[in-house]
C-alpha cells in the first residue's frame, strides 16, 4: 500500500516575506483607500517617443540670472486663474478667463475690473463666485457649471472675442460683451471635452485645441501620467458653420500644405503659445524633464506601477527628481531659441501659462494662480 505523504504547511505561511510582499503588491494595486494618483481609476499608460533627454537638456541655454525673478505680481488677489491674456482693437485690457468662469476686463485704476462676459446662461453669482478659493479645488465640482474660459483671440477685423472653454468648447461674443454664443462643442460625432486654446488664421477660420478625448479638465493630471495622445486640433469654418478635425496640420499654405514636423524640443511641459507680431513666438512651460522620466515615458508598465503606489503625487514626483518651475522662451520661425527667461527656484513664477509682449513689456498669465505678473522686455 502506497504510504501517504502528509500535506506540508502552505506556502505563504513557510515564507511570510513571500506573503508580505504578495499582500504588499496587493495594496499597491488595489489602493483601497485612493491615496495615489491614479487610486480608483484604469490607469492606462503608454508608451510614446520624445527627444532625447540628454540631447535636449544639453543643448538648452539656461538664464543664470533667473530674470523672472524680476516679474513684478499684478492684481494679487484681483483675478483667479488668468490663464490667457489679451487686448482688444482700442488696446484696452487685459482681457483674461477667469477660474469662475467670467471673462473679465481691466478698466483703468478709477474703475477696476468689470466683468465683460459669461460663457452660459446658468452663471450665478451665488454658485460660482468664490474669490480666491476660484483657483482651488473647492471650485473643482462648479466648473462644469460656471464654465472655465482659457484660450481667448480678437478678431482684429470685427472685434469679436473668441473663446476656448474647457466645458463649453469654441464660443464667440461681440465687442460690447455679455452671454457668448456657442460655435463648436462637438467634431467628428464627438464631444469636445477640453477646449483649450485658439488662434484665428486671417482666412477667418479658427484654430482651436481639444486637449483630449478622453479627460476633461478636472482630470488633466491622467493625461499627464498616462501620455495619452488623443487630443486633437479643429478647425472651425464661420462661413459653413462646421467644425474640422485637423491631424496636426502645422502647414496650412505652400508647397509643404498638410506636412508635419517638430517645430522645437522643449525641457519641459509648454502650455499656450503666441506670436509677438515679429514673427516670432513666446512659449510658456513648466520645467524641466528629468531622466527617470524618459524610463518612465518608454516603459508604460513601470509607470503603471509606479504610480499606483498610496503615495500623494508631490512624493512621486519628489522621488524621480522633478522640481518643477516656470521658464518662458523666444522662438524663430525656424525653431531656433532667441530667448530664455527663468525663475529656477520658483520663487515669484510657477505654473505659467501664456506670454503676450505688448509695447515693450511681457504679460504672463498663469491658469493656477490669483495674479498677472509683467516684466520689462525690448
Amino acid at each position: 500500500m502506497e504510504e501517504k505523504i502528509p500535506l506540508r504547511d502552505d506556502v505563504m505561511c513557510q515564507h511570510p516575506l513571500l506573503l508580505l510582499l504578495v499582500l504588499g503588491l496587493g495594496l499597491v494595486f488595489m489602493d483601497p483607500f485612493n491615496i495615489g494618483p491614479v487610486g480608483g481609476h484604469e490607469f492606462r499608460p503608454v508608451r510614446h517617443s520624445v527627444a532625447p533627454y540628454k540631447q535636449v537638456m544639453e543643448n538648452w541655454p539656461r538664464d543664470n540670472r533667473s530674470r523672472l525673478r524680476t516679474a513684478k505680481l499684478e492684481f494679487v488677489d484681483e483675478v483667479y486663474g488668468p490663464e490667457s491674456l489679451e487686448f482688444d482693437l482700442e488696446g484696452r485690457g487685459p482681457y483674461t478667463g477667469m477660474a469662475d468662469g467670467r471673462i473679465v476686463r481691466w478698466m483703468g485704476h478709477n474703475i477696476g475690473w468689470e466683468t465683460f462676459a459669461l460663457v452660459t446662461t446658468t452663471w450665478s453669482e451665488k454658485l460660482c463666485a468664490n474669490g480666491v478659493d476660484s483657483t482651488t479645488s473647492k471650485q473643482g465640482k462648479h466648473e462644469q457649471h460656471c464654465g472655465r474660459p482659457l484660450g481667448l483671440r480678437f478678431n482684429r477685423e470685427t472685434g469679436d472675442l473668441y473663446i476656448a472653454d474647457a466645458y463649453y468648447g469654441l464660443l464667440v461674443v461681440g465687442p460690447k460683451g455679455g452671454i457668448a454664443t456657442p460655435l463648436a462643442t462637438h467634431a467628428g460625432g464627438k464631444s469636445i471635452l477640453f477646449a483649450n486654446d485658439l488662434d484665428i488664421h486671417r482666412n477667418g477660420s479658427i484654430f482651436f485645441t481639444d486637449t483630449s478625448m478622453r479627460y476633461n479638465r478636472m482630470n488633466h493630471h491622467f493625461i499627464l501620467l498616462e501620455g495619452e495622445a488623443t487630443g486633437r486640433l479643429l478647425r472651425y469654418d464661420p462661413s459653413s458653420k462646421t467644425t474640422h478635425i485637423l491631424l496636426m496640420r502645422y502647414w496650412l499654405e505652400g508647397p509643404r500644405t498638410g506636412e508635419v514636423e517638430v517645430f522645437a524640443n522643449l525641457p519641459g511641459l509648454p502650455d499656450n503659445i503666441r506670436m509677438n507680431g515679429k514673427g516670432q513666438y513666446w512659449v510658456a512651460m513648466d520645467c524641466c524633464r528629468t531622466s527617470v522620466q524618459e524610463v518612465l515615458s518608454h516603459n508604460p508598465w513601470i509607470k503603471n506601477i509606479y504610480f499606483r503606489l498610496p503615495l500623494k503625487m508631490t512624493m512621486l514626483a519628489r522621488f524621480i527628481g522633478m522640481k518643477m518651475f516656470s521658464v518662458i522662451s523666444l522662438f524663430n520661425e525656424e525653431g531656433e531659441i532667441l530667448e530664455v527667461l527663468e525663475d529656477r527656484r520658483g520663487e515669484v513664477m510657477t505654473l505659467v501659462s501664456e506670454v503676450q509682449e505688448i509695447d515693450g513689456k511681457l504679460w504672463i498669465g498663469t491658469v493656477a494662480h490669483n495674479h498677472i505678473a509683467t516684466i520689462p522686455y525690448s
